[in-house]
């Protein structure tokens, strides 16, 4: 039975999506847990999650032998050197959960997810920001993606961080007045920005939970400068990646997808989609930018398929079942999810 089934994991910095799908696309489990980055868990606290999630998987699945399944596909959030893909997928093998296993940076399940063409530019903007290239030829761009060490800004932790520090400015007279001042610190139950700042400072709060206020910085940006201000960096930030990738391809002149995915960008905001599509048109007119139709396990979970040879019908059904449990599962509490940077 094994023999007809495919694992993928879409492993990112605030959730793990992992799904069990047969041969002909129809899914047989779907779990959803933490964060499962290895930039911020080490290989094995990575793996140590999806194994969790891929037991629990297995039981709904009503699945026992071992491997688990024929082939795997890991498209993981943290993984940028092809030298840390080789190590995960020596150790994944290892643990027994398939025959054959891939491993590769999340952003190529967005650009999976988002075409049938199998090449063109995908980014992915949830907690942190990132982008894949692919050329007809076959030929990659790709981006370290460490954070500012490597020149990133963007994603939910870099707007969440702005949107308090824009509010702490505000309140003591560094910065022009925004609504931030009320609304950053209201989120959090807290009257101020003093009183938040305090709050992390003291511990009472993780930084890292300043990814929730993404939304709100999209909210507050139909009426409020400052918070417009944030997000038109954010679309400058997209588009500078994109940017990069087409130019390093040779793409810049030709008609290109360009496929937007992760929580940020797939909300469908239209003055952030609006935004991006205004600044890469300049360079690069005859560009196709969208937010992806399909979420990123999806994508992996067709790379997987892809290696079975699995039929275009089955590739149909997926999309509707995987997409469709996706879409029924709530999002997780990232309030107590810890994040240690590992060396």
């Amino acid at each position: 039975m094994s023999d007809d089934i495919v694992l993928a994991v879409d492993g990112g910095n605030s959730k793990t999506d992992l799904a069990l799908v047969r041969a002909d696309g129809h899914l047989l489990a779907f779990a959803r847990g933490p964060q499962s980055s290895p930039h911020h868990l080490g290989v094995d606290g990575c793996l140590g999650v999806v194994e969790t999630l891929l037991e629990t998987a297995a039981r709904d699945a009503q699945l026992t032998s071992r491997p688990i399944v024929r082939v795997g596909a890991l498209l993981l959030a943290g993984v940028d050197f092809h030298d840390e893909e080789i190590e995960l997928q020596r150790r994944a093998l290892a643990r027994d959960w398939a025959s054959m296993i891939s491993v590769a940076n999340d952003t190529f399940a967005v650009l999976r997810a988002g075409t049938e063409r199998g090449w063109g530019v995908a980014i992915v903007c949830g907690a942190g920001i990132n982008c894949v290239g692919v050329a007809p030829d076959g030929r990659h761009a790709r981006f370290s993606s460490l954070g500012a060490i490597t020149g990133d800004w963007g994603g939910g932790y870099d707007v969440g961080l702005s949107a308090v520090s824009a509010a702490a400015r505000s309140e003591d007279g560094r910065g022009p007045q925004t609504s931030l001042e009320r609304s950053v610190p209201a989120y959090f139950g807290l009257a101020t920005p003093t009183e938040l700042a305090r709050s992390i400072h003291q511990g009472r709060f993780s930084v890292r939970r300043v990814v929730e206020l993404a939304p709100l910085v999209l909210a507050e940006a139909e009426n409020d400068v400052v918070a417009a201000g944030i997000v038109d960096r954010l679309a400058f930030e997209v588009a500078a990646l994109a940017r990069a990738a087409l130019v390093r391809l040779g793409l810049e002149r030709s008609p290109t997808e360009v496929l937007l995915g992760g929580g940020l960008l797939r909300a469908g905001d239209d003055r952030l989609l609006s935004a991006i599509d205004a600044e890469l048109r300049t360079f690069a007119p005859d560009v196709s930018i969208h937010a992806t139709d399909s979420p990123p396990i999806v994508g992996a979970a067709l790379l997987a398929l892809d290696e079975i040879g699995a039929s275009p019908e089955a590739q149909d059904r997926v999309r509707q079942e995987l997409g469709a449990a996706v879409d029924a599962e709530p999002e997780p509490d990232v309030s107590e999810q810890r994040y240690v940077e590992v060396e």
